[in-house]
């Protein structure tokens, strides 16, 4: 058989070329630029411009509802019964309902003072509240601390039970629901969930319990959370404009119109009706957001939720970007795959009408938590970035500029105290998209990581009331901490094409380019959240 030659393989192009490593890829370029590149990117560019405008009417529909709830008055007292739970003379405090507070907790060290101390402070009568301390914590010491706290208040008088279980099957929603087979739990008519960080104001119980009492078809009351260290670092303040739009606007909202929200991420500073969580069929462990699995199937039975933004429950926000990381792929990655587990049961559901079906399935899941988690990273860091270096796609600038940028000021208006931060904030979600983008993939497709659940760490006071506590001045050796190589590479990507743009671009996105590459390179290299401020 006759020996084929070189130029039968290889385009005659190429022959001159072999030696030049950048030509080569340049004529490999130019050969699958105009077949392949520039159709899938024109493809990629239309679908961002669809999520934008999805997400733009999503933000637009909450900024009218939330200005028409403040216009009109609609407090969640006006909408729902409510009346203060009085003393009777014949009945004594047994005209008070039965409430189970659960504080559920794994190696909580610096912080379990501080909800159990809030917990037994609350007023209600003692005869009428439960304490239950439910202690995961592997760490023996921890435990005989949380214990000996424990005892230290039943000393007091104060009803308080202390439960530990063999194994930590369900993490902390097989916790709630190991807690409320007790016995003496039996008795209990609603129970309160607060995280170990959690701080609940002493009239928490007067001011929520009522509505369950007046109210029969109420399921859940849940608080606002008022976050103790918001000011601890750029992170933390970047975490409060987040975290205040949840809860200033779509909680709000959620509440307002379609009595459906989804119970916090961390089933805590919240009420349940317990007779509501039987009925929708308890605590599942089948994702990481049991919380919001439950809030869906109890809508699902026909209970409705109440919001109450002013009531405020103290809080920690993760001080460091590793427990940050893992608390933001818990969230997003848990809710993705409740979505795909549970869509069809909404869509097949009887109870509950359309427009709460088209609510629960197209805004509260997908645009909030699967939209409008890609779109950020898709667009800004990958597809944006990619029309520089194939000039015959362009972006409308209504959809690369405007858009965006309403999009952004609407979702700022949570906090506005923090409204000089928004370029940095804008920045700093841009680079947490790219983990949520991976977490929501891993959650729809249920990659290995899809139950993944790591405790995000808090620090409480501990190191402030260190004395003489300083904030270590030497970096970590460990590069594996240390380095972050996703955030790193996307960091290249887009200085890259920043260096492209300002020499052959004419939109001047290089500016937006250089600063967002740079944010991907302080995060990369570890400089966020790596050093814990003492003050």
């Amino acid at each position: 058989m006759e020996r084929l030659s070189s130029a039968a393989i290889i385009p005659y192009s190429f022959i001159g070329a072999r030696d030049d490593i950048f030509m080569q890829f340049g004529l490999v370029w130019n050969m699958i630029k105009e077949p392949l590149i520039i159709p899938l990117l024109r493809m990629a560019v239309a679908m961002c411009l669809v999520m934008s405008v999805m997400i733009f009417a999503e933000r637009l529909y909450m900024g009218v509802v939330i200005i028409l709830v403040h216009v009109f008055g609609r407090k969640p007292e006006k909408r729902y019964k409510w009346e203060p739970i009085k003393d009777d003379v014949e009945l004594g405090s047994s005209n008070y309902p039965m409430v189970l507070v659960q504080i559920p907790m794994f190696n909580e060290r610096e912080v379990y003072q501080l909800s159990i101390g809030a917990c037994c402070s609350l007023t209600w009568p003692s005869d009428r509240l439960i304490i239950q301390v439910l202690d995961d914590s592997t760490d023996p010491t921890c435990k005989a601390m949380v214990e000996r706290e424990c005892q230290r208040w039943a000393g007091k008088g104060i009803n308080i039970k202390y439960e530990i279980r063999d194994n930590r099957t369900g993490y902390k929603s097989g916790a709630l629901k190991e807690g409320l087979k007790r016995s003496y739990a039996k008795n209990c008519d609603y129970v309160a969930i607060f995280d170990a960080d959690f701080q609940p104001e002493p009239d928490f119980l007067s001011r929520s319990i009522p509505f369950f009492v007046h109210n029969p078809n109420v399921a859940l009351v849940q608080a606002r959370w008022r976050f103790v260290n918001n000011n601890e670092c750029l992170m933390t303040r970047f975490q409060e404009m987040s975290l205040d739009y949840h809860f200033k606007i779509e909680q709000e909202v959620g509440s307002s119109t379609h009595a459906f929200f989804g119970f916090n991420g961390n089933w805590t500073a919240g009420v349940w009706r317990i007779a509501a969580i039987n009925e929708a069929g308890g605590w599942k462990d089948r994702t990481t957001v049991e919380d919001m699995d439950l809030a869906v199937r109890a809508s699902l039975k026909g209970w409705k939720f109440v919001y109450l933004g002013t009531l405020q429950v103290k809080s920690e926000l993760p001080s460091t970007f590793k427990a940050f990381r893992h608390q933001q792929h818990r969230w997003s990655c848990g809710p993705a795959n409740l979505f795909k587990k549970m869509v069809m049961e909404v869509i097949t559901n009887k109870k509950v009408s359309v427009w709460q079906k088209v609510h629960v399935i197209y805004s509260f899941f997908f645009v909030r938590k699967i939209i409008a988690h890609i779109f950020a990273f898709f667009f800004y860091c990958i597809v944006l970035p990619a029309t520089i270096l194939v000039p015959e796609v362009t972006v409308p600038k209504w959809g690369g500029v405007y858009i965006p940028t309403i999009i952004t000021l609407l979702n700022s208006v949570g906090t506005p105290r923090s409204i000089h931060l928004v370029v940095f904030w804008i920045l700093f979600e841009n680079v947490m998209s790219l983990h949520r983008t991976k977490a929501t993939i891993i959650g729809i497709l249920e990659f290995s990581r899809v139950n993944e659940w790591i405790v995000t760490e808090k620090l409480g006071d501990f190191l402030k009331n260190k004395v003489g506590a300083k904030a270590p001045k030497k970096f970590r050796l460990n590069i594996g901490d240390r380095l972050h190589f996703l955030e790193l590479a996307v960091g290249c990507y887009l200085f890259f094409c920043a260096c492209y743009d300002f020499v052959f671009g004419k939109d001047n996105y290089f500016i937006f380019f250089y600063t967002q590459s740079l944010a991907f390179f302080i995060m990369g290299f570890g400089y966020v959240g790596t050093i814990v401020p003492t003050s």
